[in-house]
């Protein structure tokens, strides 16, 4: 969320900045800023009656003592009359504080001056394309036939017990899944990351945390019995984890990795993009999360791009790295990076990982605050990034390293899965 004191200090930035990121609703910063005027206005006028009735209480005192009763009967009279007063202005700076916040909930982050201008996925800037795609031979298939072909996933089964875009990962299918789960994770522990298994449903209060409500409230899968939320990515239990938390600058930066399924309503409906594994309702990702000082954070944000690149260099995929535009970017982030590795069979580019930082966006809705030495508070500053998202790293994989013998996996994952081919 942002900060009043930022619309503040020049509305008219603020607004070109939101632009970028093609936001239709610019004049809520005008509206803010108006109503943190009546909320200051009336915090004034509370302060001033609270002043009055506390001055005119210490009068009532002494006239007592002096017996000057009439006049102390009066004081209370005025005192009864501040009294309703403060109630009154009371009342009105919590409603006034209620509709500050559900408009400034409204905004999207500030885009960074490094992304580009543009609406659409076309519009991004790509920062680096590395491998090469691979010439495949004459009887190569698309992911989803392999899939059949070797008996790895069941999306009938799937559908039948849960519905449309649930897959079930059975034998080998679910060995190679289970593997690329404990390669990422030990890559990234081996990095400084730590691990950490947190819970699979969020409170209303995290989803609020991590800016996925109200922005994508129907997006979610909500429990409403209880009103959890299905996660949609690990970044929202442990992000959360600092949440109302105030930490030492000796503690950071803080770098956590998790794995967790992740549910999302938004899966589509037809066409080749949403064939196989393309796009589900429930997929698997290893997620990184860093939490650091403000003036460090994009230093980290280059280096959580180089782990995520890194990770897939190994896996020997031909990937590119993009910078998103302001219409691309999600409402949170500040500026994003996503990664894409080719698919060969599809001739297309899958996304994998997008690597975003936060600045103070999620962290201030968390209350996430950093102490300095000096005594001093600042709001935290907060990333993440997938590394990696499954479903598109095991569709390249398959259609990238598929022989008329099998599939030859990246050496990687050899003691992972316990062979070197997929038969």
């Amino acid at each position: 969320m942002l900060q009043v004191n930022v619309l503040r200090a020049d509305a008219a930035a603020v607004k070109e900045r939101l632009a970028v990121k093609n936001f239709k609703q610019p004049e809520l910063v005008d509206e803010i800023i108006e109503l943190d005027n009546e909320r200051k206005k009336t915090q004034s006028e509370f302060d001033n009656a609270q002043s009055k009735i506390n001055a005119a209480s210490k009068e009532i005192g002494r006239l007592m003592g002096q017996g000057k009763k009439e006049e102390a009967e009066a004081a209370k009279e005025e005192v009864t009359s501040l009294k309703s007063q403060v109630s009154g202005f009371d009342g009105k700076l919590i409603e006034i504080e209620k509709q500050l916040h559900d408009k400034l909930v409204l905004l999207p982050n500030l885009p960074s001056p490094l992304v580009p201008l543009g609406k659409t996925p076309e519009e991004n800037v790509t920062v680096k394309e590395s491998g090469s795609k691979p010439g495949l031979y004459a009887g190569a298939k698309p992911h989803w036939d392999l899939i059949e072909q070797y008996n790895l996933v069941d999306f009938e089964l799937g559908s039948k017990i849960t519905g449309r875009g649930f897959p079930v990962y059975k034998g080998k299918g679910a060995r190679l899944q289970r593997a690329m789960i404990q390669y990422f994770l030990d890559y990234n522990t081996e990095a400084g990351y730590t691990e950490f298994i947190p819970p699979f449903m969020v409170n209303e209060a995290s989803a609020y945390g991590t800016g996925q409500l109200p922005d994508k409230e129907g997006q979610m899968y909500h429990v409403t019995a209880d009103g959890f939320y299905l996660i949609p990515t690990a970044e929202v239990p442990v992000t959360n984890i600092y949440r109302d938390t105030i930490l030492k600058e000796e503690d950071l930066p803080i770098k956590m990795t998790a794995y967790s399924p992740c549910f999302r309503r938004e899966a589509g409906s037809f066409g080749k993009d949403v064939r196989g594994l393309n796009r589900v309702h429930q997929f698997e990702k290893v997620e990184i999360i860093q939490i650091t000082q403000p003036e460090k954070s994009y230093e980290v944000l280059d280096e959580m791009v180089a782990h995520v690149e890194k990770l897939l260099q190994n896996l020997e995929l031909p990937y590119r790295i993009l910078r998103l535009c302001g219409g691309d970017m999600g409402f949170a982030s500040a500026l994003t990076y996503d990664f894409e590795v080719w698919s060969a069979a599809q001739e297309r580019w899958l996304e994998v990982s997008s690597v975003s930082n936060f600045e103070t966006f999620q962290t201030n809705r968390m209350k996430c605050r950093i102490k300095g030495a000096d005594g001093k508070m600042q709001v935290a500053h907060s990333l993440n990034g997938s590394s990696l998202a499954l479903p598109r790293i095991y569709a390249a994989l398959l259609e990238n390293n598929q022989t008329a013998e099998g599939i030859q996996l990246p050496k990687v994952l050899h003691t992972y899965f316990g062979s070197e081919m997929i038969h």
